[in-house]
């Protein structure tokens, strides 16, 4: 029987297709009250090594996600409750003032966010209201896996292999139409949805160089699945363009509606198979659907070892005691002048767009720990704050693997940061594309500017120490 009032509670699900959360409160409530909360601990303040924990384009890129949902809602006839404050607090007062039944949301597993659903249930408890948990972020159901949580192998190889071949991805959820929606009777204020200002953000400076113009939500969302797929057949070469540099269509860039729930992994995981069907299967389909099973991995390693993932010793519980906490080289890594152009070219694209490619992410992460010896934890927390694609488990699992502290079977991981450059960048198109001061330089010499004599540095009008700095490291251990 259902009962008369409900509350969903969207969190990192800003979607209502394959919406688990929504689709249990449709079954069970009369009267549906969506409810969003920017709250302000995770908007204003700072993570441990005093970056901002929401930096500004994943913050714009949220503001666009709730204000979708909410025309989507209202298109139904609904509507979305949007507060800023303390999570807790603000639904537990509209569940008194609501005399609501239930709470519906998707379930998060890393601490911060376990505390504020603790302590929602605690408060709800107080007058007789529960908290009802659904999965809304992977692709498989922890409860078809081949093993509990505790025992997910620490591997990503052996994971995979008792997975994909034997396990089902089920179907998804079916999208709410105006019929499943009573309009809410509820006297309450919708509320306004903050500015990046009112977040204490400064204003986005659009750079024409960037990958992509990322734009939140669930209908841009899908808007780019259905690009990548079905306009372009961009998918038949996923692998052998995912690792490229420049423009928006070396990869799917799903990544940022992932991360806010905006799309759902079981919807890509749809479209492909509909694709395979109509049009191609191959190695590049297939890639994609691997990604989907690191993004999984990478979620249940942090629900098996909890705060570890968070820890300078990682799940290995050891590491290098050699990783220093210095400020001053974090900085240099972080404003791109280490003088390895490779290096710098990422960290300034990081810095001006909230986006990096995966092979760049990867190489200035090494680069970091490997070669400057600073605590990866550092990295990991300014990734954190500055991506506009951050996922929690995703980023300190791949830190994690980088720093070898994680589920990786090889020992001492170290990227070659010169033979990287030269084989991902050979012409050196995006290191001039993101260090114009290096422009004149040619290829043979972009990525090992240390090699130019000094009257090569007056022929291209660039000088080392005066227009690019000088590299940090000795380059020759690369070559």
């Amino acid at each position: 029987m259902k009962r008369k009032s409900v509350i969903v509670w969207f969190r990192q699900d800003l979607r209502l297709h394959d919406n688990e959360a929504l689709y249990d409160a449709l079954k069970a409530g009369e009267q549906i009250i969506p409810v969003y909360v920017f709250d302000k601990r995770v908007f204003l303040e700072k993570t441990k090594f005093g970056f901002p924990k929401t930096g500004k384009f994943r913050a714009q890129f949220i503001i666009e996600s709730v204000q979708d949902l909410r025309n989507n809602l209202r298109a139904l006839g609904s509507e979305l409750i949007v507060r800023v404050g303390k999570t807790e607090d603000i639904i537990f007062e509209i569940a008194q003032k609501a005399k609501t039944s239930w709470v519906f949301c998707n379930r998060e597993r890393t601490e911060e966010e376990v505390e504020v659903q603790d302590a929602l249930e605690q408060k709800l408890w107080s007058i007789g209201q529960e908290v009802r948990f659904s999965r809304g972020k992977m692709l498989y159901y922890t409860s078809d896996l081949p093993f509990p949580v505790t025992h997910t192998p620490d591997i990503f190889t052996q994971f995979r292999k008792e997975v994909e071949r034997f396990i089902p991805v089920r179907e998804v959820l079916p999208t709410p139409t105006k019929e499943d929606f009573q309009p809410i009777t509820l006297a309450i204020d919708s509320g306004e949805i903050p500015s990046l200002s009112d977040l204490g953000q400064e204003p986005i400076l659009p750079d024409a160089r960037r990958a992509l113009d990322f734009k939140g939500g669930e209908t841009e969302a899908l808007k780019r699945l259905h690009y990548y797929l079905w306009e372009t057949d961009f998918i038949q070469e996923y692998k052998q363009t995912r690792n490229g540099l420049i423009g928006g269509d070396y990869s799917s860039k799903f990544s940022a509606w992932l991360a806010q729930g905006c799309l759902s992994p079981k919807l890509i995981y749809q479209e492909l198979k509909k694709y395979e069907a109509e049009k191609v299967k191959n190695d590049s389909t297939y890639w994609l659907f691997f990604e989907l099973l690191w993004r999984d991995f990478f979620r249940l390693i942090g629900k098996k070892y909890g705060n570890k993932i968070f820890q300078k010793g990682g799940t290995k519980l050891e590491y290098d005691a050699d990783l220093k906490e210095n400020k001053q080289l974090l900085q240099i890594w972080i404003e791109g002048r280490t003088g390895v152009p490779f290096i710098d070219a990422n960290m300034k694209e990081l810095a001006l767009t909230g986006f990096m490619s995966n092979r760049g992410r990867q190489n200035v992460a090494s680069f970091l720990v490997k070669d400057l010896f600073v605590n990866w934890q550092m990295g990991a927390s300014y990734f954190e704050s500055i991506l506009i694609d951050y996922d929690v488990c995703s980023n300190w699992g791949n830190w994690n693997y980088i720093a070898g502290v994680g589920s990786d079977p090889r020992e001492n991981r170290y990227f070659n940061i010169l033979a990287q450059a030269k084989r991902y960048d050979p012409k050196g198109e995006y290191v001039k594309l993101w260090l114009p001061e290096l422009k004149n330089i040619p290829a043979d010499k972009i990525h090992y500017p240390e090699k130019l004599s000094t009257k090569e540095q007056a022929t291209y009008h660039m000088h080392l120490g005066e227009h690019y700095p000088k590299s940090m490291i000795k380059m020759e251990k690369w070559v």
